[in-house]
């Protein structure tokens, strides 16, 4: 298996990705299709954090970890 792709078929992460991060449209979510440079990148666009904070979120995430994703109201790290 690709290790970029997202664990899991791409219906049924997506909704769980958009419910964790807000911020993503539907056309963003097209765009990613379980890509994980993609979803990064997007993250990136719409959060405005460096690099490493969203591979470490979007790690997270994917392992399941019950650790708060990116908090919408905390001020990004870089714009």
């Amino acid at each position: 298996m690709n290790s970029n792709r997202i664990d899991g078929t791409w219906e049924q992460v997506k909704g769980s990705i958009q419910k964790t991060w807000g911020k993503l449209t539907h056309d963003d979510l097209a765009v990613i299709e379980g890509d994980r440079k993609q979803l990064a990148g997007k993250l990136k666009e719409r959060y405005g954090y460096a690099q490493d904070k969203i591979d470490d979120q979007v790690r997270k995430w994917n392992e399941g970890s019950d650790e708060t994703v990116i908090d919408p109201t905390e001020t990004p790290m870089v714009r």
